[in-house]
């Protein structure tokens, strides 16, 4: 498992156009309380200009330095973490959220769904007609068929997709606009894309794109934006600083780092630097000098929760458990509302191996999870926990209800169902068991129908 004080839960697998064109690869989902914070801070307002429910959109960080951001059905929006790092400035980023959320509000991704249906009846018919020339002897004639139709299907649906992304944009100023801040980071930042497309699109067709070319997206949006009233509202210094320090907090972890101390040298002596410096010093191995940037950054902000929290994964994850308590707990002090510093706290009690200590993680781990019900490492760590107070019943449970979260329906039920034999019949836990039972087994029927109609 891959941490930041980010952790990784799972991996994402994202298919594009489904049998009309085929882009499968996998991604790798972060957690951290204080890059999730930031994006929600962004987010939030969005949302409720939009009419949404913030508590119902879901907000997922994507361990990869492309400079992007989309959306799922279900209210879900998943940004990279090289979209963090690579803007300018705040407003480019909550430019991008808008627009996503754009796509949210306009229900583009069930629509989405409805267009490639539609547009594949014309590669379908194709695949017919070719299959009928070729058996009438002109197979030279069928396989142009078949290729006409695939590229009519697919320039169909291209067509309607850069029109949700033109609507998406125009929402994205509206909603801007509402929350009281500019759409000129949103300009901005398909500026930086038509930079790219300009060094890699050459000789490109431009309906193969799956979203309108920046440039053009640019300069429709660019008059509105200037229009508008909040169009000369730029970020204030603090966001400005908030931002570098999560850049440099997200540098640190997932470039080499060589490269981050190249990139903040001693001679910086700015938070920020001191932030990448001390993750960087962390991944090295190299404890002490990562102790020492990170007291300073304690010193320049005593009640950041997150320089605590940093504090106490460096001493866990070097082998001193018991120093690490304190840390995490003074994060949690600072910051109780944070379900995954409550776990970074009970995991450091479970491992110091005592019955008390083990007692208090497991208050602790089901709090933690009333805020957080699918945090599938906050299960494994509660399972873990009361094996080692010997509770049998909600071991298995527990770690039913991990499996359950990551989808591993099997696994679910196998302990759901020895949980079930264990535990009191009628009581809460034995109803959450039987239901994980029912539920797994249900799942496990449905992805086995999905895996025939695939073949």
């Amino acid at each position: 498992m891959r941490r930041f004080s980010i952790s990784v839960y799972a991996a994402l697998a994202v298919s594009v156009l489904s049998a009309l064109v085929t882009s499968a690869h996998s991604q790798t989902l972060l957690r951290d309380a204080e890059i999730e914070q930031y994006l929600e801070d962004y987010a939030n307002p969005l949302f409720v200009a939009a009419g949404l429910d913030p508590n119902a959109v879901e907000i997922y960080l994507i361990g990869d330095q492309s400079l992007n951001a989309f959306v799922t059905a279900g209210l879900k929006v998943f940004v990279h973490t090289g979209l963090i790092t690579a803007a300018d400035n705040p407003n480019q980023i909550e430019g991008v959220l808008a627009h996503e959320t754009g796509h949210l509000a306009g229900g583009h991704q069930q629509r989405g769904s409805e267009a490639m249906a539609q547009a594949s009846r014309p590669a379908m018919l194709s695949l017919v007609l070719g299959a009928i020339a070729v058996a009438a002897g002109s197979p030279e004639a069928g396989m142009s068929i078949m290729g006409l139709g695939q590229n009519i299907a697919l320039g169909e649906f291209l067509a309607y997709n850069q029109g949700q992304e033109s609507a998406a944009d125009q929402a994205a100023v509206t909603y801007l606009e509402q929350v009281g801040h500019s759409g000129e980071g949103l300009v901005e930042f398909f500026s930086k894309l038509s930079n790219r497309q300009l060094l890699t699109a050459y000789k490109i067709d431009p309906y193969l794109q799956t979203h309108p070319l920046a440039i053009k997206r640019m300069n429709r949006l660019r008059d509105r934006v200037a229009s508008q009233t909040h169009a000369e509202v730029t970020d204030s210094e603090e966001a400005m600083f908030r931002l570098k320090m999560i850049q440099a907090k997200i540098l640190g972890f997932v470039s080499d780092p060589y490269t981050t101390l190249r990139q903040y040298p001693l001679s910086d002596q700015t938070p920020p630097a001191r932030y990448a410096r001390a993750v960087a010093y962390y991944r090295s191995s190299r404890l002490e000098d990562a102790l020492k940037e990170t007291n300073r950054l304690i010193e320049f902000q005593p009640e950041n929760p997150f320089f605590q929290e940093l504090k106490g994964q460096m001493l866990f994850e070097h082998g001193k458990i018991a120093e690490s308590v304190e840390p995490h707990r003074r994060s949690v002090e600072l910051a109780p509302q944070y379900a995954l510093l409550k776990i970074n706290l009970a995991r450091a009690l479970v491992a110091l191996e005592k019955e008390e200590t083990t007692n208090e993680a497991v208050t602790i781990l089901r709090t933690a999870l009333q805020m957080e019900p699918r945090n599938s490492f906050g299960w494994s760590e509660l399972a873990r926990a009361e094996a080692f107070l010997g509770d049998e019943a909600e071991a298995s449970l527990a770690q039913a209800q991990a499996y359950f979260a990551v989808g591993n329906y099997p696994g679910a039920h196998r302990f759901a169902s020895r949980a079930r034999d264990l535990l009191e019949v009628g009581t809460p836990e034995h109803l959450q068991a039987l239901d994980i039972v029912v539920a797994s087994e249900e799942e496990a029927y449905e992805a086995m129908n999905r895996r025939e109609r695939r073949r």
